[in-house]
């Protein structure tokens, strides 16, 4: 299923889908950061949701303009690194997603908050974040700043999410869950 970032400022489509559920609910997300695991993995903590509705959807991208944030069935069909993790926001608690990575190397990563978890970005109510969190503007990042190296073990992150706040995106100043921006 592919969620759609139709968002007017960012101008991009992105999926991504993440939290650490308690363990027995953990899932794939959970046994990609297995600590025993030595392929490479990027362990993302969620920062600054806006509530605790719906899902998260992390996507891990080739680190390149031209491929960041394409559609899944186009990089899959041309044999690119693309991944998925989707996971329902948790209720409580610190907010995390694991993904591996196909190969060591770098990638660009993003994930959604599909807060009414109907398949689409809603420029109205859903979040977004990517990795290194950069200032978002009038059109998407560039693969670059939204990149990170990954070699053999879980590297981990934090993503801070955003949201629309009046004609701008941005991290939101009072979140209900999921640590302080």
């Amino acid at each position: 299923m592919k969620y759609i970032l139709a968002l007017a400022i960012i101008g991009a489509s992105v999926s991504v889908h993440a939290s650490v559920p308690p363990k027995a609910e953990r899932g794939r997300s959970g046994a990609d950061c297995r600590a025993a695991e030595t392929g490479p993995a990027v362990n993302v903590s969620v920062i600054g949701l806006k509530d605790r509705r719906g899902k998260l959807i992390l996507e891990l991208y080739p680190d390149n303009d031209a491929d960041f944030l394409q559609s899944d069935k186009l990089l899959i069909a041309a044999g690119k690194p693309f991944r998925r993790v989707p996971m329902t926001v948790p209720s409580a608690g610190p907010v995390s997603i694991c993904i591996r990575a196909p190969a060591p190397g770098r990638y660009a990563l993003a994930i959604l908050h599909d807060r009414d978890d109907n398949g689409k970005f809603g420029l109205s109510g859903d979040g977004v974040g990517f990795a290194n969190n950069p200032k978002l503007g009038l059109r998407k990042p560039k693969a670059k700043t939204a990149s990170l190296a990954l070699e053999a073990g879980v590297r981990p992150i934090s993503i801070v999410m955003n949201y629309r706040q009046g004609i701008g995106v941005g991290p939101i100043k009072n979140q209900t869950g999921g640590g302080k921006p």
